[in-house]
């Protein structure tokens, strides 16, 4: 348990106690300065108000019956009804002890969940883009938090594979085919002129539109040889997306795959279903749901096309099938969709209609966790000088670049390996930091100067911060795995970094209960910020300093380069041994 959650427990025992409901929250937060202890337990005050009592009269009877002896030095009441906390050296450092003993700091949740995670999500047979970088390194800290405290996880990379432009691409395939050309072993920029020549037929040919759109009939059907036409531009495609997985420290594979193709042959089950529960009806030849839960200001009901004038099916069918495996096959207490905020209402509409139509368990979780948009320095979506698409790649190798000369500036001497594997380190870390550290449903300006600074809140810093533990080792001449306690708390620098290493755990519950991981990012650079604080006031290896409190001092920087690695590789960003 977290320290919060120990003396929330505590609290509410002795409110208990005290006669006060049960509804009434101990409300115990962090104290915002040091003279008010470590804690502030603050639920007097809701209390008061609900009682129509006195503040400072039920926070005394709080503390009559607050049993805190064993883990907080002084208990006092402060101002109108707080209750500051001042928690015992030693209580502290035998809870960290504990924790740096235990495999995983011992983070377990107590209530193990299955959370499918749906992120990334590209269309096949074009390049990524940085449009996709959100969804995919966001949706990734969330598998690998939820992972981390012990919840079944699975990933859905639900790829856009289906629809007219592949009936586009077969057509044009066929035809370039007939001239003598191979895709086979194609790259994916050489697949991107490909496209452009295939829209630009379908645009300008007529003949050639009308046969496009017969082969996307055929493909969905299974024509046999529509299907393996189709299966090439599928398979460069996603080489592609493995590649840019693997540069980005991303933990997608080809086998977390799960395509809008997948949910084919379920499609007309979905529409039967929605028409056997007089869910949907006819308008205009296509069937509709009208959601009168979702209608506008003036009343009118919010519609939701299931099936075209015609018979195809659209992007809500196929996540109507999406939803319905998700929860009754997979058997998902939570389902977690990354996509950005301008499918906002797509997602509510879909919710509410897979709900009505029972393809959702009562308990499992829907939950759209929008974010926003990359921009330039002009305050708009991020693009190129020449206003095109920013490539995915071509960002990433920049990066890289970038990194490598501040890197060799900075240390010249290392080795061109050495320093090329930092620089990809440094270079990949800056890109995804710089995102995932502001809040997730805010727009940013994308900055080369500001994400690659080793000063502030960015991936560098912390990076450098973990490095410049290891020096530290590396002059002591020992080596972190030989360490253990006893930790002695006797400083106020040596009390301020083991409370703000206790806090690891409530990060990590807020980031997995929130979606939010710039909660972690905050975290680890006050953790960082704090280990600084201590390293200046606490000397380490100083001639003089007792042997007791050199190796306490030892454990403490051991155990805060655990946990900045921890929380960097749950961020997917990696550390290095020296820069």
């Amino acid at each position: 348990m977290s320290i919060r959650e120990v003396l929330s427990t505590r609290v509410r025992q002795a409110m208990d106690a005290a006669g006060i409901p049960a509804e009434c929250s101990p409300a115990v937060a962090l104290s915002t300065k040091p003279q008010f202890g470590d804690y502030q337990a603050n639920g007097a005050m809701g209390a008061a108000k609900r009682l129509k009592n006195n503040p400072r009269q039920l926070a005394s009877s709080i503390i009559e019956n607050l049993e805190l002896d064993d883990i907080a030095e002084q208990v006092e009441i402060a101002g109108p009804g707080f209750i500051n906390i001042h928690l015992r050296n030693d209580w502290l450092a035998s809870q960290l002890e504990n924790e740096l003993a235990t495999e995983g700091f011992g983070l377990q949740a107590q209530n193990v969940q299955t959370v499918v995670i749906d992120y990334s999500s590209p269309n096949l047979a074009k390049e990524m883009h940085v449009g996709h970088l959100r969804s995919t390194i966001i949706g990734d800290v969330l598998v690998r938090v939820l992972s981390f405290l012990g919840h079944r996880v699975i990933r859905q990379n639900h790829v856009g594979d289906w629809g007219t432009q592949f009936g586009m691409l077969i057509a044009h395939l066929e035809d370039e085919t007939a001239k003598g050309m191979e895709l086979t072993g194609a790259a994916l920029a050489d697949l991107e002129t490909f496209y452009r020549d295939a829209k630009k037929r379908f645009d300008d040919e007529p003949s050639f539109a009308e046969r496009a759109r017969d082969y996307v009939v055929r493909l969905q059907s299974g024509d046999e040889h529509c299907r393996k036409l189709w299966q090439q531009f599928i398979d460069i495609s996603l080489r592609h997306s493995e590649e840019i997985y693997q540069k980005l420290n991303v933990s997608l594979t080809r086998e977390d795959v799960r395509a809008e193709s997948a949910y084919n042959a379920e499609l007309g089950e979905i529409v039967d279903e929605l028409q056997k529960q007089n869910l949907v009806q006819e308008s205009d030849g296509a069937l509709v749901a009208f959601l009168d839960e979702l209608a506008d200001k003036k009343g009118n009901p919010s519609p939701v096309i299931v099936q075209k004038t015609g018979g195809g099916y659209l992007y809500a069918t196929t996540d109507l099938a999406a939803i319905r495996y998700r929860s009754k096959i997979l058997q998902a207490d939570r389902v977690l969709y990354f996509i950005d905020s301008r499918q906002g209402l797509h997602m509510k509409q879909i919710f509410m209609l897979g709900r009505k139509a029972g393809f959702v368990s009562e308990n499992c979780s829907l939950e759209h966790h929008a974010f926003g948009t990359m921009l330039g320095d002009d305050g708009k979506p991020f693009k190129t000088r020449s206003g095109g698409t920013v490539k995915l790649a071509e960002l990433l190798e920049e990066a890289v670049e970038r990194a490598g000369r501040i890197i060799e500036e900075k240390n010249p001497e290392l080795p061109i390996e050495e320093r090329q594997e930092v620089a990809h380190k440094v270079g990949i870390g800056a890109v995804k930091y710089a995102d995932l550290c502001k809040t997730r449903t805010n727009d940013y300006v994308f900055s080369w100067d500001e994400m690659l600074s080793f000063e502030g809140n960015t991936a560098p810093y912390l990076q450098y911060a973990y490095a410049r533990i290891q020096s530290v080792f590396r002059k002591a001449n020992e080596l972190p795995d030989s360490l253990n306690g006893p930790l002695i708390v006797a400083t106020k620098e040596e009390k301020a970094l083991v409370l703000e290493l206790l806090k690891f755990e409530e990060a990590l519950q807020q980031l997995a209960q929130d979606a939010y991981p710039h909660v972690l990012c905050n975290y680890l650079y006050e953790l960082s910020s704090c280990y600084m604080k201590f390293y200046e006031a606490c000397p380490i290896l100083k001639d003089g300093v007792e042997a007791q409190t050199r190796h306490s001092r030892l454990c403490l920087c051991d155990g805060t380069a655990r946990i900045i690695k921890t929380g960097l590789n749950l961020l997917g960003i990696e550390v290095m041994e020296r820069m």
